[in-house]
């Protein structure tokens, strides 16, 4: 499967506008022959947005991508604000991310579980569900949010239940540029994997962020990466047998003892 990372600013606040520039982003993807197109944390909405956050996501803005998803045949993985009222409790607001397919069906949902600093957790409700894995075109693939793939535990998660593919809405900032290309490959190195990071660029606010999106794979190598700055389209191949032939050159999942771990 070919994907497509695409790295842009959002307009803060501007569904339509960010809805407009997606369109374009996503016929520029099929022209080039992307299956998936991965696009940046929040990009649908901005993500230093304040308290603007909470109203957004009650105009469920992420829904509006799946009739683009369906007019360019394409699949994508898109982020914002997510409003959720449950039967009972308090309702939140979450950070989400959502895996579409290329008919505009909702493959998957997933909210970040780990908030970065003041400015998320003054904005959203910590998620409690890892991603699922779900497959499309061949490809078994979950999702984590920014800071979520920088914790070790959570990309062996979703490897150790069969993700070949993890897609990575993020708004990486200034000064953790390392992140993006030391250890994004690191991740994927460690569960032979293709890591698909997506994010932000240029000065949102008080936020600089670094651009550097990247695609790693199995075997650690960068097959993609963005400049700094300036909105750019990368494009990788997706192979699972590459997954599975570096899983079995390199067993560090079946070889982990899992049972040392094991609390309680």
């Amino acid at each position: 499967m070919k994907i497509a990372v695409w790295q842009a600013l959002s307009t803060p606040c501007n569904v339509e506008e960010n809805y407009q520039r997606l369109a374009t982003a996503a016929k520029q993807a099929v022209e080039q022959g992307a299956e998936l197109l991965i696009t940046p944390e929040m990009f649908i909405t901005g993500y230093n947005i304040g308290d603007s956050a909470q109203s957004l996501a009650r105009q469920s803005p992420l829904e509006q991508a799946r009739s683009i998803a369906r007019e360019y045949h394409i699949g994508l993985v898109v982020g914002g604000p997510e409003w959720c009222e449950p039967k009972t409790g308090s309702a939140h607001c979450f950070n989400a991310a959502h895996l579409i397919d290329d008919n505009g069906h909702l493959l998957a949902r997933y909210h970040k579980t780990h908030l970065f600093g003041a400015l998320d957790r003054e904005m959203f409700t910590a998620g409690d569900t890892l991603s699922p894995v779900v497959a499309y075109k061949g490809v078994k693939i979950a999702m984590m949010i920014c800071y979520d793939v920088e914790f070790p535990e959570n990309v062996r998660a979703a490897a150790l239940a069969g993700a070949q593919l993890i897609c990575v809405p993020t708004a990486q900032m200034q000064p953790f540029s390392h992140v993006n290309s030391l250890l994004i490959p690191t991740r994927a190195w460690e569960n032979q994997i293709y890591i698909a990071y997506a994010n932000q660029q240029g000065r949102d606010g008080e936020l600089e962020y670094v651009g550097k999106s990247v695609v790693a794979t199995p075997s650690s190598s960068v097959s993609a990466m963005a400049p700094e700055k300036g909105e750019a389209l990368i494009f990788a191949e997706i192979d699972a047998d590459t997954v599975q032939a570096a899983q079995d050159q390199n067993p560090y999942l079946s070889d982990l003892r899992q049972s040392l771990f094991r609390t309680g």
